[in-house]
C-alpha cells in the first residue's frame, strides 16, 4: 500500500515530528511504504530522506494553490499512491481536487483545528467552514485527542461516525529520561544553580512566544537565577529578538535556531514552558513529558485530557505573562513538587503516548480505508 503523507512545511515542529515518527513506524511494517510531500523543503525532508524514505517538495506557500494542481497530480499518478493522508487543513486543501479527480480516498488528520482564540469573528467564521468542507471531503477525520474531536463538533458538527481519534505518541527510545545525554548546560553556559526555563519549539504566534520572553523577564527579575533557552525557528523569531534586545535582557536568554538533539537540550533544562494558544495535542508537551521534566502548560485541545494541575504539571491561563511568570517562579522554589511532577507526567506518557503504537493504529486505519474503497 503506497501511501502519500502531505504536511505543509519541512521545518520541523509537532506536525512535521508526528509525521517523521509515522513514516518510520509505518516502514518497519510491511504493508505500507509511505511517501512525503511537503510545500517548503526543510530539516524534516532530510531526516527523512537519509532514513531512506521517498520524499518531494512542490513548493508554495499557499494555502490553496491551484497553480500546483499539476505538479501534485503527476506526482500522485508517477507514485501510483493508493491513499493520501493530509496533516493539516493548509495541506488538506491542496490535495482535495487531486484526490477527487482521480478518485483517491483522503485521510485527514487534525493537529489543532485552523480556527481558535484571537482570531476576528469574520476570519473564524471562514476557518470553520473551510474546515467543515476538507472534513466533508475526507473519507475519514483523525483527531489527534477527545477534545480536539469535541471541539469539532462543538464548532461546526463534525460527524462523530466519521472521525477516529488516535492520540499522538513519542519515540520512547529516543525521549528516554533514563539515558546519558551530553552535558549541555556547560557548552550553553548555564550555570550550575540556574534555573533554566525550555521553550522548545516554532517561533510562532500560536505558541505564544512573547508571552514566555515577558514571563521570564518577570521572573529574572525576582530570581536572578531564573534564564531561559529558546530553541526554534519561525516568523516571528526577529519580533522575539527585538523585543529582548529592547528590554536589554540578552544575558537572560539563550537562543539556538532548529536541533535535532532535543531530548539533550530537555535534559539540560528544569523546566519546560508552552504557553501555546491553540493545540490538538502537542507533541513537545509530550517529549518534555517523557524526559520527566515538569511542564507548565495551558489547557489546549489534548492538554484538557491528561493534564491535572500541580500533580503532573501546572496550568497557566493563555496570553498571561504575569500568570506564567507566578508559575514560574512556584516550579524555581518548589524543587520536591517538580520532582512528583515530572515522575507522574514520565509514567502517563510512557503507559498511554508510544509513537509505535500510532503506526499500529493508523496501518489498521489505512487497510480499512483501503478496503471500503
Amino acid at each position: 500500500m503506497r501511501v502519500l503523507q502531505v504536511i505543509r512545511q519541512g521545518e520541523v515542529g509537532g506536525g512535521e515530528s508526528h509525521v517523521i515518527d509515522l513514516a518510520l513506524g509505518l516502514r518497519q511494517r510491511d504493508v505500507v511504504e509511505p511517501i512525503v510531500l511537503a510545500f517548503t523543503d526543510g530539516p524534516m525532508i532530510s531526516l527523512l530522506r537519509d532514513a531512506g524514505v521517498r520524499c518531494f517538495v512542490i513548493a508554495t506557500h499557499r494555502a490553496f494553490d491551484i497553480s500546483v494542481y499539476y505538479k501534485i497530480k503527476e506526482l500522485v499518478v508517477h507514485e501510483r499512491v493508493d491513499l493520501v493522508h493530509a496533516h493539516g487543513s493548509r495541506a488538506a486543501s491542496n490535495m482535495i481536487a487531486v484526490c477527487k479527480r482521480l478518485d483517491i480516498p483522503m485521510l485527514y488528520t487534525v493537529h489543532g483545528w485552523s480556527f481558535h482564540q484571537g482570531q476576528s469573528w469574520l476570519a473564524g467564521c471562514l476557518r470553520r467552514l473551510s474546515e467543515k468542507m476538507i472534513c466533508s471531503r475526507a473519507c475519514r477525520v483523525i483527531c489527534v485527542s477527545q477534545s480536539n474531536l469535541q471541539t469539532g463538533i462543538e464548532a461546526f458538527g463534525l460527524r462523530r461516525e466519521k472521525c477516529t481519534v488516535v492520540e499522538n505518541g513519542v519515540n520512547l527510545s529516543r525521549f528516554n529520561a533514563d539515558a546519558t545525554y551530553p552535558d549541555l548546560r556547560s557548552e550553553l553556559d548555564f550555570k550550575a544553580d540556574d534555573f533554566v526555563c525550555a521553550f522548545i519549539c516554532r517561533i510562532t504566534a500560536q505558541k505564544g512566544p512573547l508571552d514566555f520572553v515577558e514571563a521570564v523577564i518577570q521572573a529574572h527579575e525576582r530570581n536572578p537565577h531564573i534564564r531561559a533557552l529558546m530553541v526554534g525557528d519561525g516568523d516571528m523569531a526577529t519580533e522575539v529578538h527585538t523585543y529582548i534586545k529592547e528590554h536589554a535582557c540578552e544575558g537572560c536568554f539563550v537562543h539556538l535556531p532548529f536541533r535535532d538533539d532535543v531530548p539533550a537540550l530537555l535534559a539540560a533544562a528544569d523546566l519546560f514552558c508552552l504557553p501555546s494558544l491553540w493545540e490538538g495535542l502537542s507533541i513537545a508537551m509530550l517529549e518534555a513529558m517523557a524526559m520527566r521534566k515538569p511542564v507548565v502548560v495551558t489547557l489546549t485541545d489534548g492538554a484538557r485530557d491528561l493534564i491535572q494541575d500541580h500533580r503532573n504539571a501546572l496550568v497557566v491561563p493563555p496570553s498571561q505573562p504575569s500568570r506564567l511568570a507566578e508559575a514560574i517562579l512556584e516550579a524555581s522554589e518548589s524543587p520536591e513538587l517538580c520532582l512528583r511532577m515530572g515522575q507522574r507526567a514520565c509514567a502517563l506518557v510512557r503507559q498511554r503516548f508510544d509513537a509505535a503504537r500510532v503506526a499500529d493504529q493508523v496501518a489498521d486505519i489505512y487497510a480499512s480505508v483501503v478496503a471500503e474503497a
